[in-house]
């Protein structure tokens, strides 16, 4: 029997239309509404099979919703819950998919406050499985399993909320790790938001002429930086203090590997090299 009637996702793009496809693949909800503002995406994201029903109109998509999660850009989310927030039925639980949280999920507990005084039914996610690629076409339905999703907890967060958060998030195949909406954007900052500031810097600072000389190792290592500039730009603005930290620190890196080249110094290039591969070697492939 399905867990739920109706799962309404808002923002049915490479996260939202895997949430979709992988609820109906487990059948986990009989209904699966997506949400968006693009027709064209809307359609696509039907005949693919990530959703069951489609409309324009937050307030249509969750009348009947038993959870819905906001997928859409980071700028967007804390208004979007709270629309969520005046059109949903009592009960109704809501979770969202953005890359930063402390100021968004203080502003969407602020905006269901008055509505929702006993039991705030809102609890921040981030699942950790994003791509380069955007849209419906690029869901998949196995995107979850095995990954994190961090649901982050708050001063105003009920319990009960939380547990079925991450439930949710389990069902779906991923391994739940719970964290303040403060502690989550001070790791991504080093583990996400960073990276993406190299990829993009070192794909900048490669000249135009020789990228046909580039291969596996400055593929790889720039891939991220295929991403939407727009949606980064958001993330990067939403989260800078932690960002310029992790920024910082890298520099101070880079700065002694200069160093050590421009001194010729075997040992301290070769001891930077090495801790640089035992941590990635940590993480396994």
């Amino acid at each position: 029997m399905p867990r739920y009637q109706t799962v309404a996702i808002v923002g049915v793009g490479l996260i939202g239309g895997s949430i979709g496809l992988a609820l109906r693949k487990r059948k986990l909800a009989r209904a699966v509404v997506g949400i968006g503002r693009r027709r064209r995406s809307l359609a696509a994201a039907l005949q693919l099979g990530c959703v069951t029903e489609t409309t324009t109109s937050i307030a249509r998509g969750v009348k009947q919703a038993d959870l819905t999660i906001v997928c859409t850009p980071v700028e967007l989310i804390a208004a979007q819950v709270a629309e969520v927030g005046r059109h949903c039925p009592d009960g109704s639980l809501i979770t969202d998919a953005g890359s930063t949280k402390r100021d968004l999920v203080e502003r969407a507990e602020v905006a269901l406050a008055d509505r929702f005084v006993r039991r705030m039914p809102f609890v921040g996610s981030h699942p950790i499985a994003g791509s380069e690629k955007t849209g419906p076409e690029a869901s998949r339905a196995d995107l979850f399993e095995g990954r994190v999703v961090v649901v982050t907890e708050s001063e105003v967060s009920d319990h009960d909320v939380v547990a079925t958060i991450e439930e949710f998030w389990q069902s779906l195949g991923a391994t739940v790790v719970r964290m303040s909406p403060a502690d989550h954007d001070a790791a991504l900052a080093r583990t996400s938001h960073l990276p993406h500031l190299v990829a993009s810097a070192l794909a900048v600072a490669t000249p135009a002429e020789v990228l046909p000389l580039t291969a596996g190792g400055w593929q790889d290592t720039t891939r991220i930086a295929a991403s939407d500039p727009d949606l980064w730009r958001q993330i990067f603005l939403a989260n800078p203090a932690h960002t310029l930290k992790a920024l910082a620190d890298f520099e101070t890196v880079l700065k002694s590997l200069r160093a050590a080249v421009e001194q010729a110094d075997a040992d301290r290039l070769t001891a930077l090299l090495a801790e640089g591969k035992r941590r990635r070697d940590a993480v396994g492939s």
